[in-house]
């Protein structure tokens, strides 16, 4: 699971080269005037980092200026909290089917926070309405 979370930041690392970087706006590189669509010209260039730099470090992370990228820990290293951020949590339709009594701690305070979302929408909604 972290390969696929470095694996992701490594190819907008990668993209850099291709696409420009402003704060955490991208924009696309604009083509030259007069230029004809030579595609070669174009074409991304490849990585300059060796394999080795690349599967060890994550290039780019780093926010300091005179800091140095942040090396890739094994699994074991980082917290467990980190492994469960992208697990799925229950709709409040689905919460609304169960008992609220069955419900656990966490499904209880995602319910009363949904719940509470919903009628604040349903309520601005219909003042909206008069």
């Amino acid at each position: 699971m972290a390969m696929n979370c470095f694996k992701s930041l490594r190819s907008v690392v990668m993209m850099k080269e291709v696409v420009g970087v402003e704060g955490w706006r991208m924009y696309a590189v604009k083509a030259k005037k007069g230029s004809k669509g030579g595609g070669a010209a174009d074409a991304p260039k490849a990585s300059t980092l060796s394999k080795e730099v690349q599967s060890t470090t994550v290039v780019g992370a780093n926010i300091l200026k005179d800091g140095a990228d942040p090396k890739i820990l094994p699994d074991s290293e980082y917290p467990d909290w980190l492994w469960h951020l992208l697990d799925k949590h229950p709709a409040l339709s689905e919460l609304r089917r169960k008992k609220i009594e069955t419900l656990l701690y966490e499904d209880l305070k995602r319910f009363v926070k949904l719940d509470n979302r919903a009628r604040i929408k349903q309520n601005n909604s219909d003042k909206a309405k008069n």
